[in-house]
Formats: C-alpha cells, structure tokens, sequence
C-alpha cells in the first residue's frame, strides 16, 4: 500500500480487478474509484489480462469474478496467491455453485463477496483482504459451511490436536465472534484468545477465519 495522497497519514490502496462483463466491471472501476484510500491501478476482462496485470502494478488485492473466460476465478487466484504471495484476493460473483466457492477458498480467495454487495461492504472486504483478514458476505459464508459440512470429515489425528480451549475458541469462531467477542465471551485477555487462534490456525493448518469456520463444520465442531 502507497502513502495517501491526501496527506492525512493513511495509505492508498492499490486494486486490480476483474470481471468479464464490460458494464460490471465499468461499474465497478466507478464505484472504487469513489471510495477514500483506493485506487483502481488496473481492470480486466479475464483472468489472463488479471495475471498480466498483477504483475505489472504489484496490487494489494485483486477483486475477481469467479466465471471468466480463458482463466477462471479459481485459477486466477491460485496462480496469484502462488506468484505474488504479497497480493490478496477477494472473489465477487452473482452465482456460484457451492464447489467452487470451496475452490476458491482452497486457493486462496481472502474473502468472498455477491455483487450486490454495496460500497461499504466491498471498502471493508478490501481493507479486511489487505490486512490479512477474512470477509465471507452472509449468505455466501452459509453456503460455504454447508458445502464444507456434506464434504470429506478431516483427519482425525488434526481434532485430536487441538486443546479443549483451542476446540473452544474455533467453535466461537464458526459462530461468528470477532478476537474482542471471544475474549469476553471466555473472560481472558485479547492477547490470549490471539495465541490460541494462532495455535489452532497451525496446528489444523488453517490460514484464515474463512478456513477455520469450514473445518469447524466439517469436524462437527460448529453447527
């Protein structure tokens, strides 16, 4: 991320995005363009031009469309995520049949919007892929855990790892609650709750909350 050019201290945040529909992706380059601290450095209309372009302005995320000629969403962010580890991805799509949000999610989609997603909502999913952090739109995250819920049950040695503590705070974690709402929800500190998500995120192999709520549901954890 550059230093905003408003001189107030914050930083600009640099988008690509991509979507094969002209009137979308126009409406889209508008709509970023008029949100405070982002700059829209490139568009495409594929996951091919997306690839070129990531390359060519190093972004801090790629908003992209799951269903794109040439080169789909889902393989547009595995080949991002494995090229430019630097540059997150958050997927924004009309429909999606469940098995691919789980693909997009396998690799390496940070957070997943609708494309009725409002200003505010996409400003936050931006912001939150930025920094490393998960965004799952309502009903997408519902379909997500569903989907992960009728698939394969994890190994069974990866449930067996966790403590009674770390099992506790990924089932406060599928229900929703943020680091601050766990920490009251159990009575420990912030700090505590940060160490135990750390513990469980690599003891499950897990890189984000999207992750962890899926293998929640899927090891009967949540639900």
């Amino acid at each position: 991320m550059a230093d905003s050019p408003d001189g107030a201290g914050g930083v600009t945040l640099r988008v690509v995005l991509a979507d094969d529909q002209a009137v979308v992706r126009e409406g889209l380059v508008t709509l970023l363009g008029l949100l405070p601290g982002v700059e829209v450095v490139g568009a495409a209309a594929d996951g091919l031009a997306a690839l070129e372009l990531v390359a060519e302005h190093h972004p801090d995320v790629v908003l992209v469309d799951l269903r794109m000629p040439r080169c789909d969403g889902v393989e547009t962010t595995e080949r991002i995520r494995a090229g430019h580890p630097d540059t997150e991805v958050v997927v924004l799509t009309t429909y999606a049949d469940d098995e691919s949000l789980l693909a997009a999610l396998r690799a390496g989609a940070r957070g997943f919007l609708t494309k009725d997603a409002d200003a505010e909502s996409i400003a936050r999913a931006l912001r939150s892929a930025a920094a490393g952090q998960s965004t799952v739109d309502g009903e997408l995250q519902r379909r997500l855990v569903e989907a992960a819920a009728r698939g394969t049950p994890p190994r069974v040695k990866a449930v067996e790892g966790l403590t009674a503590r770390e099992i506790e705070v990924l089932r406060l974690i599928a229900a929703g609650l943020s680091n601050t709402e766990i920490a009251r929800t159990l009575v420990v500190s912030e700090a505590t709750v940060k160490t135990h998500v750390n513990h469980l995120f690599a003891k499950a192999g897990l890189r984000d909350r999207a992750q962890a709520v899926a293998f929640a549901y899927r090891a009967g954890i949540a639900g």
